[in-house]
């Protein structure tokens, strides 16, 4: 397998994308394959390096389990590089999760409290309340922060740029993905 053909142009809102072609589902290996390279081109915005390296390990994991779902692969692919995947208890790890992605960008989440590694703060807040805060911070920097329903007691998620907004939804939905800005 080789990267896709795909030529990525945030400006098109996805004209020449997917649904585009009259299609309703993935049917083959090649779509799932472009579904993917155009995920990961959104949530390693401006870093399509990154978004390469994730492909291709993205490619070696799914030839060796080829019933995978996508995001069953790629969610360890992406921890930490460009998602996350924590437990919905950890409210620690999140905080540290958003703080390691959003340094791609030179941006800090201000969570509101001068120490947020303080454990009276991490007593009284949880993963939940500190999504909607990330989403909002980010949002004033022109970024969304997405959630995906994980089907277990974790969070998940990445971050896009926000006017990708409308691009992530159409693929996300292409791959079967229910996500949510963490808006709610």
């Amino acid at each position: 397998m080789t990267s896709p053909d795909i030529e990525f142009d945030p400006d098109d809102n996805f004209a020449n994308g997917f649904f585009a072609s009259g299609m309703e589902e993935p049917d083959d290996d090649a779509t799932v394959e472009a579904l993917v390279w155009q995920l990961l081109l959104l949530i390693n915005p401006a870093d399509e390096d990154a978004a390469l390296q994730q492909f291709t390990a993205w490619q070696e994991a799914s030839a060796e389990d080829e019933g995978a779902e996508p995001l069953d692969l790629l969610k360890d692919i992406i921890d930490w590089k460009a998602g996350f995947h924590v437990a919905d208890d950890d409210v620690a790890t999140f905080i540290d999760a958003i703080a390691e992605l959003t340094a791609r960008w030179n941006l800090r989440v201000d969570w509101g409290v001068e120490d947020p590694t303080d454990d009276d703060f991490l007593a009284r807040t949880d993963v939940g309340a500190l999504v909607a805060v990330a989403f909002d911070r980010l949002r004033e920097h022109g970024y969304t922060l997405w959630t995906w329903d994980t089907g277990t007691d974790a969070t998940a998620g990445w971050i896009t740029l926000a006017r990708d907004d409308e691009g992530m939804r159409v693929v996300a939905a292409a791959l079967a993905i229910e996500v949510r800005t963490g808006a709610g």
